[in-house]
């Protein structure tokens, strides 16, 4: 063995135990550790390189999750049976764990960073997105790789009223809080969930409960890292290079400048435009070889004096960058019935966010079937987002979609999902399409109200309209000041603190996403913070109410209509029939599409179509082989032909029972061809006359409903010699069958025989 191992239990006696380990796996990466919980592991690997990019600045972090197939015994889907491009459940994971990481790497550290978490094996119950933040972290944490941490990631949820920290996927659906929850031991950085509509003080219980876990988690990485002898020192770098004196300089001479231009509550553009001009001005005063000398640092530091003179104008005057007061929400204008094709549509405009929302209503043939590695289901409700380079007066090419823009709709999806109908009352596949037409501020909060209208517009009888707002947060580093902003704009989420969207009814929250950029929050500035987003929430609701306040008492004409009813489940088999062919016949001559699904142990039917009258004829059609009717004999039918035989037709009786209709019974006189009187899709009358005694078929009469020929003599009845006369006895009087006569003629000869003996 070549390796030693090192192995650290976190055990918040629960029963859900998990260890980390390292020493064994991807030894060649900076740091790498695989966490298991049950039969759940997670591979985690960080490597970063040790120089930065020339003319990088930032952090450039890559984090990449992934759920193989085989960690659950699957093949994938697809020609090839490969893993390809992430699945958005996938990204949505990727997206929570870098918000979770970037924060606590050194502002000044600029290499290649990649942190990379493989699901490698699958436990059904137990939920790997919920490890992945601890996995990464403790990856980075053994490393040489410069690092603020540990964090660790959890996932709270409320349960019977008890706060439980990761719960397995069965106990989750009886949830009414679900939050993923990030933080270092001494502080919250980053929040994202959905709740049945709490107040706010339920939602910062559910936080503090998941960062009382997550101090263990941190301890354990600490520990960890002292036994494999990498909590210090880290490696040595130096990415930037700084000049005190030219960094005092600067903010000296912009400082109020930028204040001055801040406070003159202009729009995006104009504010723009006179930051710009102070910035070329300024730099005009440098002569080449100064800029030369000063290339990668004057631009920073001009940034650096442009932050703190807007923030200092909020925290000093309360003042922000468009004139409002920071409780103030910028002017909202909504209409909804904008797109006379959609089934539903609403434009909602707030300031410089405008979002342009379309409803779309379709069968359960229009759900979308997720088929991952570790969970396979179908989703009624889709909301998509998209963010064209337009909507903020760029020009990019478009790539694709982007782990923003799945992050942003899987946000306004939680937001409004909360708030749907039941299936019951409502059996359509809803979808949701976002189009950004302008954003300065929160584009996400504009689509939840968008996405509340279009539903209203289309009928949907949601439970009740839901509202959201995207607030920020700034603080003083030297003293107890701070100011919580209502409806940020886009520069304000760049320089704040903390950035955090809300959404929720009248009555409560539904969803949330929080990023804090700073350590130590307390709980009370964000209850305070929250506080405020929830008069900021009122008020947008208030506004989106005077356009449309309750939804539509019908859906739009051409919207598709569908029908759903309940049926036992051990009947879906008669609905369906052999090989389809039943419900087949049902939808081509009702003209309707019907689905049959079985849920949590009921027969769930639904009927579409283009008009009622055919969804009308379709459930009757299937409720009556269902709940079949008593065939009584004696009484008078009308069904279609079904097929055609040489001895008769076959014809539905009631839906899914079908009876011979015997040649001899289709007319009083002898009928060579059954075609000559009935074909097949023809709907003929006819008479139940009995059951046969041997099989207890129906027997069935045309005949007996029509006039009789005149001079017609009724016949002795003698068994089924009426049968033998149909197919080629003679049709009048009460004349003897030929098959009769010859089997009278066989015992009189053997009378004969006797005779002579």
């Amino acid at each position: 063995m070549n390796y030693t191992l090192h192995t650290k239990t976190i055990d918040l006696g629960d029963g859900k135990a998990i260890t980390i380990e390292t020493g064994k796996l991807a030894k060649q990466a900076h740091g790498s550790v695989v966490v298991r919980q049950g039969d759940t592991m997670l591979l985690a690997t960080a490597v970063s390189n040790h120089q930065a990019a020339d003319g990088v600045d930032f952090l450039p972090l890559t984090v990449d999750y992934r759920e193989k197939y085989a960690a659950a015994g699957r093949f994938p889907g697809g020609f090839f049976k490969r893993e390809a491009r992430p699945s958005d459940d996938e990204v949505l994971v990727m997206r929570l764990v870098d918000r979770a990481l970037r924060p606590t790497f050194p502002d000044d550290y600029h290499a290649g960073t990649q942190v990379m978490i493989q699901v490698m094996s699958s436990e059904e119950d137990i939920m790997p997105d919920c490890l992945a933040g601890l996995a990464a972290s403790a990856a980075i944490s053994i490393s040489d790789i410069p690092f603020n941490g540990p964090i660790s990631e959890v996932r709270v949820a409320r349960i019977d009223g008890k706060m439980v920290i990761n719960p397995l996927r069965s106990e989750l659906e009886n949830a009414d809080i679900d939050l993923m929850v990030a933080g270092s031991d001494d502080s919250i950085v980053m929040v994202e969930g959905e709740m049945l509509e709490v107040s706010e003080e339920e939602m910062v219980e559910a936080i503090e409960a998941a960062h009382a876990a997550i101090k263990v988690h941190c301890q354990a990485q600490k520990e960890l890292a002292e036994a494999v002898g990498k909590a210090y020192p880290k490696r040595e770098y130096s990415h930037e290079v700084h000049d005190d004196a030219l960094r005092t300089r600067v903010h000296g001479d912009l400082y109020q400048k930028f204040y001055d231009a801040a406070k003159q509550g202009s729009s995006k553009e104009e504010r723009a435009e006179a930051f710009g001009a102070i910035k070329e001005e300024y730099i005009a005063t440098f002569s080449e070889e100064e800029l030369e000398e000063v290339k990668g640092m004057l631009s920073g530091y001009i940034k650096a004096a442009q932050k703190d003179a807007i923030r200092r104008l909020v925290l000093d005057e309360g003042r922000r960058l468009d004139g409002r007061a920071t409780n103030e929400v910028r002017p909202i204008w909504s209409e909804v019935d904008y797109l006379p094709a959609p089934h539903g549509s609403a434009l909602f405009t707030r300031g410089e966010t405008q979002s342009l929302t379309t409803l779309t209503l379709g069968t359960k043939l229009d759900e979308q079937t997720i088929d991952g590695a570790l969970q396979q289901r179908s989703d009624k409700f889709l909301l998509h987002y998209n963010f064209p380079p337009f909507s903020t007066g760029e020009e990019r090419p478009l790539r694709g979609t982007s782990r923003r823009e799945v992050g942003h709709g899987n946000l306004a999806l939680r937001a409004l999902k909360p708030i749907l109908p039941e299936t019951e009352e409502c059996p359509y596949t809803i979808r949701l399409v976002s189009e950004i037409l302008e954003s300065n501020g929160s584009s996400s909060m504009a689509t939840v109200c968008a996405g509340t209208l279009a539903l209203m517009d289309g009928g949907v009888p949601i439970k009740a309209p839901v509202s959201g707002i995207a607030m920020g947060l700034i603080t003083d580093k030297d003293s107890d000041k701070y100011a919580v902003l209502s409806d940020i704009l886009g520069d304000e989420d760049h320089l704040g603190d903390m950035d955090f969207k809300v959404t929720g009814t009248a009555k409560g929250i539904t969803a949330c996403q929080m990023d804090i950029k700073i350590a130590g929050l307390s709980m009370k500035v964000l209850t305070e913070a929250l506080i405020q987003a929830k008069e900021g929430r009122a008020h947008i609701l208030g506004e989106m109410l005077k356009t449309m306040s309750e939804p539509r008492e019908d859906y739009k004409p051409h919207a598709p209509r569908i029908e759903a009813f309940e049926i036992p489940t051990d009947m879906i088999g008669a609905v369906i029939g052999p090989g389809g062919k039943i419900i087949q016949e049902i939808q081509a001559e009702t003209e309707t599409t019907i689905s049959i699904d079985e849920r949590d142990g009921k027969g769930i039917v639904e009927v579409s179509a283009s008009n009622l009258d055919a969804i009308t004829a379709a459930i009757t059609r299937i409720k009556t082989i269902v709940f079949p009717p008593t065939i009584e004999i004696g009484e008078v039918y009308e069904g279609v032909v079904k097929s055609i035989m040489p001895y008769g037709a076959f014809v539905e009786i009631v839906p899914g029972q079908d009876g011979l209709l015997h040649v001899s019974e289709l007319e009083w006189h002898r009928v060579q061809n059954v075609e000559d009187v009935i074909k097949q899709g023809d709907v003929v009358k006819f008479k139940v006359t009995g059951r046969d005694p041997k099989t207890n078929k129906v027997k069935l009469s045309r005949k007996v409903l029509l006039p009789k020929p005149e001079g017609y003599v009724e016949r002795e009845d003698r068994g089924d010699r009426g049968d033998r006369r149909g197919r080629g006895g003679r049709d009048r009087g009460d004349r003897r069958d030929r098959g009769d006569r010859g089997d009278r003629r066989d015992n009189n000869r053997r009378e004969e025989s006797k005779g002579s003996e």
